[in-house]
Formats: structure tokens, C-alpha cells, sequence
């Protein structure tokens, strides 16, 4: 049995938050606050106790709008001096999240520069943000809002996740904070509530640097702390219990006194190499799992740990047997007839076939169907062998065979070979100018569970506000291309493949040669004949619902060959 690791209540103990020990309230909608912290608690900035001092609240409504675009509508958590609103953004008819504070509040500088700082990483993986602005006496934070998404905490209250589940989980989790980590960027409350899942089932995560900046939380090893914080996901994600003594996030904690037990012990069934790898998460001062493998202490020795296991398959799924057929009594021969002999309540009824036709006329029509049956027979063959016997009269000659020589140009014919793609950007002349374009070089990654998404429009023709938009892949040079393969998510999208030899991307759709189209969800756009192209558009003109109220595009791959 290992010890259990302190690290993660330390730093939220001296952080002024509840430590992730202690039990937590119902996950707010935007993640920022799961708990409410008591009136003049301590910050981490070491000053003097009420020196951080909270400012007073703003007196903000909803309807209220900033920079006359961001439109307020529901206040979903207010704490510590700063509230989170869901709004809409007016200008591109879309949700979003904002988080609000003085232009006076001690943190409000660490809170912009937290938010510049995640909006430059540009991971799909994150929940983006949108714009960080000072204006007036207000600073605010803008980022994306997923309503069809689903918090942790509510996957968890219907009870743990399978396997495959749990995998993906912390796969996408520790990939995604090791790439953060790489450019500096922690997260310190990384949460249930924190982690979201959409639809497709991807786990995408919000409030990095932010959440943590809006309540002041630092920490000495950030790298230690957010690999302990993803232990404590999986640990809850295995067993429905939070891996400390408190409970918190809805989720009952360990029984008092036994320390950290691995999950395999906590319920039965848990997957035992992912049981090993929480243990290695969290346990980070020497004591680990079983097999007494080294502790994870980053996310990317904890990404490197999950690649090295055998993959997890998703459970086969299961099919309910159709009930049995069960015959009229129409059908058994009975209907409108009585019974062949009466029956009691107890006795069931045993349905009595119709006698066969036995009398004389029932035999002569017998015959007679038989007779019928032969001479159709007779005849139908009869001109069969005619016809045959006709065709090969008209013939004259004896077909000739088919040379093996004739088909020696299709033998020689070059196989189709993939066409490397040099680069891609996002296309949207006919709109704002620019339609996600940190999130493009996933088209042609390989990797099918990154992808570029168009922004959210109400209708599938846009909301009628322009013809289309897309993404422009960069071939490096002048090639020749036989066929696109483009993969959609969401569902079925309607696409465009249009080509130019020009040397630069042309400023309007029109400036492209439209060589093919297509709608589904896998398109393959093979123009009439094989063309030579500089630069590639692939061009949606309709788009699938989104399951927000919204339609939106989702492009994952995007393969070329000549």
C-alpha cells in the first residue's frame, strides 16, 4: 500500500483555496470556482494578511454590454471579487464565456497576462481564449462556450467511466498539459470541473493559467502539481471516489486512515494497468504501484507512461435478441374455426392444422396445377434453346479473343501517389477575414482527432451571410493532383475542391478553378481529369448542426494524391 502524496493540498492549502482535500461544491458552468472561500482568507503572494484585499464587485446586469459586442446574459458564478458570465457575442450571432473584475483588483494584471499568455497557445485541446481587454475601470476575459460539451463531474455522478474511457481521459489530458507545459503554461486547478467532453468524444480543458490566476493560486512545481491533479482524474475516473479523505466535486473520499490505496483495491474490475498509472501520478515521494515502477512527475513522462501500455479498445458492443415470433391464431389455422374439442381454463389451446385436399375435386385440382406447371416448364425452354440457336446463326464468326497485349497501357499506368502538403490557412474572404486559423495545421496532421472548425453560424448556408468558407492547402509548387480525400466531422458537409497555378492564394473564391464537389461525411473530390495546382481550396458551402443550436464545419483530415 503507498503513502499518499500531500504535494497538490500543500500548494492549494498556502494558495488560499480550499486544498483539492477538502470537499467541493457543485462545478459552476465556466470552471472557475468550485468553492467558496471565506471572508478575509490569505492569499499566495506572501503579503501581509489583507493586503490583497478584494475590490468591491461591479454592479453589472445582464443585457449589460462590452466594447458594444459582448452582450451579458446569465452570471453563473460570482466569488472573490470577480463573477463569470455566459454572454453572446453580437457580432458573430455565437455563445461565449467572460470573466469579469475591477481594472483595480490585485490580480487583474496576472489574470490579462495569464490570458494573452493561453490565447497564444492556440491547442484545440484547450478551451481558447478569445480577447483579454482593460477597459475603464473593467478588465475582462473572453473565451469559448460549449454548451454541447459535458463536465467530468456529471460523467462521474452516473458512475465511473469504462475503461476505454479512462484511457482516452488521461491520454488527451497529460498529451495536452505537456504541451502547455512546453511553452511554459500550467494550469494548478485542473479539476473535474475543469475537464469537459464534447459530443465527438474528445476531453478538452478550460481555464488554463486563468482559473488559477482569477484566485490567485501559484505554485512552486507546477509540473508536479498538474501531473498529480490529472492522477487525481483518473483515480476518480476508475473508481467514483476522490483519491484523498475529504469529499469533493460530489465524489466521496477515501475511508480515513488507510492512506492512498491503489484503485484496483478501492473496486473491483478497474483496469489494472490504469489503476498502476494513477498510483504513479499521484504518489510523487517514492512510494508507487505494485510493480514499483518509477513515479510520473510531469505530464509528458506521464504522456510517455500511457504510450508505452498496450492500447485499450473500446468495449464490443452488445446486441438484445428480438423476441420470439409469435403466430396468430389466424395464422395456426383456427380463425373462425371451433375448437376440435373443449378445453378447460388450465388446458392450453393446440391449434389443429386444415385437413389436406382429400375429396376428388381436391385431387383433380391437383393434377391439374401439376399439368400446368410442366407444360410452363416445357414451353419456357423450348424458346430458350431457340433464341441461343438464333444468336449463334447471325454470329457468322467465331468471336475473337481479346489480345493480352491490348491492355498493356492500363498494366503500365503509374498507381496514384500521395502529394506532400507544405502548408494550410484558413479562407474567409467574404467574412471577417480570418475563421480559426490556429487550428488549420490539423487538417493534414494524420491524426484524426485534431481537426479545424469553422466558427458557429445559425443556418447551414451561413446565416446567409456569405457563400462559403474554407481552408487553402500550399503544395510548395506547381503538381499535378488526381483526387482530394477530405474527412468532416459532425456530419454531413457539402464541399467545393477548387485549384490555381497562381503563385500567391487569390483574394476571391472566384479566382480558383472549381475542378469538383461533393457532400457527406467522407468526400473524395477527384476532378474529370488530373490538374496541375499551386494552391488547393477546399470550400464548404453547407454545413452539418453543431447539436449548440449553431451549424459549424469540422474538417480532421486531408489527404492529396496525384
Amino acid at each position: 500500500m503507498a503513502e499518499r502524496s500531500t504535494a497538490a493540498v500543500d500548494v492549494a492549502d498556502s494558495s488560499g483555496d480550499e486544498p483539492l482535500t477538502a470537499k467541493a461544491d457543485a462545478a459552476t458552468t465556466d470552471g472557475t470556482a468550485e468553492t467558496q472561500d471565506s471572508e478575509g482568507t490569505g492569499s499566495k503572494d506572501g503579503g501581509p494578511e489583507g493586503s490583497d484585499a478584494v475590490s468591491a464587485p461591479l454592479d453589472l446586469h445582464s443585457g449589460h454590454k462590452l466594447a458594444g459586442r459582448y452582450r451579458l446574459e446569465e452570471c453563473v458564478t460570482r466569488l472573490d471579487g470577480f463573477s463569470s458570465w455566459r454572454a453572446v457575442d453580437e457580432k458573430l450571432r455565437r455563445a461565449v464565456g467572460v470573466h469579469l473584475l475591477p481594472a483595480d483588483h490585485p490580480r487583474s494584471r496576472s489574470v490579462l497576462a495569464a490570458a494573452r499568455s493561453s490565447a497564444l497557445l492556440g491547442d484545440p485541446r484547450f478551451v481558447q481564449v478569445l480577447d483579454a481587454v482593460e477597459e475603464g475601470d473593467l478588465v475582462y476575459v473572453v473565451h469559448e462556450w460549449l454548451p454541447d460539451a459535458t463536465e467530468l463531474t456529471a460523467l462521474l455522478a452516473a458512475g465511473p467511466l469504462d475503461a476505454h474511457d479512462a484511457y482516452q481521459l488521461v491520454s488527451q489530458i497529460s498529451q495536452a498539459m505537456a504541451a502547455a507545459h512546453r511553452e511554459g503554461l500550467a494550469h494548478l486547478r485542473l479539476t473535474p470541473g475543469a475537464v469537459l467532453r464534447s459530443s465527438t468524444g474528445q476531453y478538452r480543458i478550460r481555464g488554463l493559467a486563468v482559473n488559477a490566476a482569477l484566485r490567485g493560486i501559484t505554485a512552486d512545481k507546477p509540473l508536479r502539481t498538474d501531473t498529480e491533479a490529472i492522477g487525481a482524474l483518473l483515480y476518480a475516473a476508475l473508481t467514483r471516489r476522490w483519491p484523498y479523505e475529504s469529499d469533493a466535486y460530489g465524489l466521496s473520499g477515501l475511508p480515513k486512515d488507510l492512506g492512498l490505496i491503489p484503485p484496483d483495491q478501492v473496486r473491483a474490475g478497474v483496469h489494472r494497468g490504469l489503476s498502476e498509472l494513477a498510483m504513479r501520478a499521484l504518489a510523487n515521494d517514492g512510494a508507487t504501484a505494485s510493480r514499483q515502477e518509477p513515479p510520473c512527475t510531469t505530464p509528458d513522462e506521464l504522456a510517455k507512461a500511457i504510450a508505452a501500455m498496450p492500447r485499450i479498445l473500446p468495449p464490443e458492443p452488445t446486441f438484445t435478441a428480438p423476441p420470439e415470433y409469435q403466430r396468430t391464431t389466424y395464422q395456426q389455422g383456427t380463425y373462425g374455426r371451433p375448437s376440435a374439442r373443449p378445453t378447460s381454463a388450465t388446458q392450453p389451446v393446440i391449434a389443429t392444422p386444415p385437413p389436406p385436399l382429400q375429396s376428388r375435386a381436391g385431387k383433380a385440382l391437383k393434377w391439374a396445377v401439376s399439368a400446368l406447371l410442366i407444360a410452363a416448364l416445357g414451353l419456357g425452354s423450348w424458346q430458350l434453346a431457340e433464341t441461343v440457336l438464333d444468336r449463334d446463326k447471325d454470329s457468322g464468326e467465331p468471336t475473337p479473343t481479346q489480345s493480352t497485349d491490348s491492355s498493356g497501357d492500363d498494366n503500365n499506368a503509374e498507381p496514384s501517389k500521395p502529394v506532400t502538403i507544405a502548408g494550410a490557412q484558413d479562407y474567409d474572404p467574404l467574412g471577417d477575414g480570418s475563421e480559426k486559423p490556429a487550428s488549420t495545421g490539423n487538417t493534414y496532421d494524420g491524426d484524426a482527432n485534431s481537426y479545424w472548425n469553422t466558427d458557429g453560424y445559425y443556418s447551414a448556408d451561413f446565416g446567409k451571410l456569405k457563400k462559403g468558407v474554407g481552408v487553402v492547402l500550399d503544395l510548395g509548387e506547381v503538381k499535378e493532383v488526381g483526387n482530394v480525400d477530405v474527412s468532416f466531422l459532425g456530419g454531413n458537409t457539402s464541399a467545393e475542391l477548387r485549384a490555381t497555378e497562381a503563385s500567391s492564394v487569390p483574394q476571391m473564391p472566384d479566382g480558383f478553378t472549381e475542378v469538383a464537389k461533393g457532400s457527406g461525411t467522407k468526400v473524395s473530390l477527384k476532378p474529370d481529369k488530373p490538374v496541375k495546382a499551386r494552391y488547393l481550396l477546399v470550400w464548404l458551402t453547407q454545413l452539418p448542426p453543431s447539436g449548440d443550436g449553431n451549424y459549424r464545419g469540422k474538417i480532421s483530415d486531408i489527404k492529396v494524391t496525384s
